[in-house]
């Protein structure tokens, strides 16, 4: 097998509500299986016996009045404990890692949504998350009011634990979740790929796909091109060059 797909690799998965996330997840984690690749699918908040017990306390409605700090403060708490407990030793053991939201919903929801700014996230995101950026985003993103209303009539159908504090709040406040999530997308265009959302299952998953062979078709590019390099070098006598692995 391929020496890039041998490698951990840290994928998430980021939008609003409603936009197919959970499925897109589970579709993309059966096709790596097929590929035969290792392959670990989490979530936050979540994701380890602490996660679980602060996403209850996160998303529970009877909760109105937690300080849009305090609930920065929680969910890097969650983040930082499901970093060192479950992603990077995953990583290190070559397993794919597949995670429902990291830091970039902190940034759209807190950094947008609350308007905190995007100072306050990108700092916890240095000295909590370790700098640990994902080696791909998938960004779905479609018409906000109705993803929202597919949410709202998903959770009450099957009363989803997150259907309280971030599913009551206003259309305004997901208006500004949206808009910085673009920002996002356009300021880390490299990593993140924006994926319509409003298409079919199908052509969803299609695209993400896509998007992926695409990435690693890139990656073992880079990877030909260093070895080329680094063998020049070698004949000649002089010492190789460091590398930074994505």
């Amino acid at each position: 097998m391929n020496s890039a797909i041998m490698r951990g690799r840290f994928i998430t998965f980021e939008g609003i509500d409603g936009t197919g996330k959970s499925t897109q997840i589970e579709l993309l984690a059966s096709e790596l299986a097929e590929r035969g690749i290792d392959t670990l699918l989490t979530r936050e908040p979540g994701g380890t016996v602490l996660g679980e017990e602060v996403r209850r306390i996160l998303l529970d409605p009877r909760r109105r009045k937690v300080s849009p700090h305090a609930e920065l403060a929680l969910m890097f708490a969650c983040r930082a404990q499901l970093l060192d407990e479950v992603i990077l030793p995953a990583l290190e053991n070559g397993r794919w890692v597949l995670c429902d939201r990291f830091t970039d919903s902190s940034e759209a929801y807190q950094g947008g949504g609350r308007m905190l700014g995007s100072g306050p996230v990108r700092t916890l995101h240095r000295v909590l998350a370790k700098n640990q950026n994902p080696w791909m985003t998938i960004l779905l993103d479609a018409d906000l009011e109705k993803c929202l209303s597919r949410a709202r009539v998903r959770d009450r159908i099957v009363k989803a634990e997150n259907q309280g504090r971030f599913e009551a709040e206003s259309l305004l406040f997901f208006q500004r979740v949206q808009k910085r999530y673009r920002e996002i997308a356009d300021r880390d265009s490299q990593r993140i790929v924006k994926v319509d959302a409003s298409q079919s299952i199908a052509s969803v998953h299609q695209q993400i796909i896509d998007h992926l062979d695409s990435r690693l078709r890139e990656e073992q590019a880079s990877d030909a091109d260093f070895a080329a390099l680094a063998s020049d070098i070698t004949l000649r006598g002089k010492p190789l060059p460091g590398r930074v692995n994505a």
